[in-house]
């Protein structure tokens, strides 16, 4: 692939030292097939104040690292060998394993598209700057980081619906075998989840199977 790199980093000045140390220390993994630019990169990053906790010269390598180490974040470059960065951003954003930053030496709306659908947060067009690279990771790590909020959110309402359904169900199963009343009925599943150190989701299910299968019975 075309051998361009990031451009030659600056020297660090106090501001930028200041703001590097104010930063979260992300551990950044970094995956480019280009040797010198991966350590030019890895170079760039460690002095911006990341902590790189590996580097893979492939997608497939960057996939495995990825799962084993799991860093806040990856930098991968679209064209590598074995498997390109394409897919392995793909299966690193549909497990959810980390946010992605693709680095492309074409800036054509097609490989910006590709990116995008494969699950990239931010992407970089080569030859980049170290201004070009934090904001890029910032932004990367901040929708990561909402986007999984906001599944967990929306994760937890459908926990919530599914244990309230189940538990609506079981009430009048109680209250029409048992002979309860709706606060009764509540009540019982509420001490039953106590008593056996469970939740009231797995009591509703017990109740529902014992006496559906009874009534069916």
């Amino acid at each position: 692939m075309t051998s361009a790199s990031p451009t030659e980093p600056a020297r660090p000045t106090a501001p930028e030292q200041r703001a590097a140390r104010s930063r979260p220390a992300h551990r950044v993994l970094v995956a480019e097939d280009d040797s010198l630019i991966r350590m030019d990169l890895m170079e760039m990053l460690r002095e911006e104040g990341y902590d790189v906790v590996g580097e893979a010269p492939n997608g497939q390598v960057a996939v495995e690292l990825t799962e084993s180490l799991r860093p806040d974040l990856v930098i991968m470059d679209i064209k590598m060998p074995v498997r390109d960065g394409i897919d392995a951003a793909a299966e690193i954003a549909q497990k959810r394993l980390a946010p992605v930053v693709m680095l492309t030496a074409f800036s054509q709306r097609d490989f910006v598209e590709k990116a995008r659908d494969a699950g990239a947060l931010a992407y970089l067009v080569k030859p980049f700057s170290k201004a070009d690279l934090v904001p890029a990771i910032e932004v990367a790590v901040s929708r990561y980081t909402e986007l999984t909020t906001l599944e967990g959110e929306i994760a937890d309402m459908t926990e919530r619906l599914e244990t309230r359904k189940l538990v609506e169900r079981a009430k009048g199963l109680l209250m029409s075998s048992q002979s309860l009343t709706e606060p009764e009925a509540f009540t019982w599943i509420q001490r039953a989840a106590m008593d056996r150190r469970t939740t009231m989701k797995a009591v509703a299910v017990v109740v529902i199977e014992t006496l559906d299968t009874a009534a069916q019975g």
